[in-house]
């Protein structure tokens, strides 16, 4: 792989992946995640897939970005389970 093409890959997934960044952290500031539950396990599926994909080709770009994005998803969705626990508590 050409370590130009692989350093404007980076940069890429950087910029694309400052989304989910943004997003991650206003879920963190709020304590809680705007985003139906749906869109976060597909999130989980999809970014499971393609991460096995990435690992399988050895994209290393891809597999970085995959990879945080899935722990996003994951952190989200438990941001989600654990405001509905809490209202079903308190209800």
């Amino acid at each position: 792989m050409n370590i130009v093409w692989l350093i404007i890959g980076f940069i890429g997934q950087a910029i694309f992946s400052t989304r989910f960044l943004l997003q991650w952290l206003y879920s963190e500031y709020k304590r809680r995640s705007a985003f139906p539950m749906a869109f976060w396990y597909a999130s989980i599926v999809g970014g499971a897939i393609l991460l096995a994909y990435a690992i399988y080709e050895r994209d290393p770009v891809f597999i970085v970005g995959q990879t945080g994005g899935l722990l996003i998803y994951l952190r989200n969705l438990q941001l989600r389970l654990r405001e509905r626990r809490s209202r079903t508590e308190t209800d």
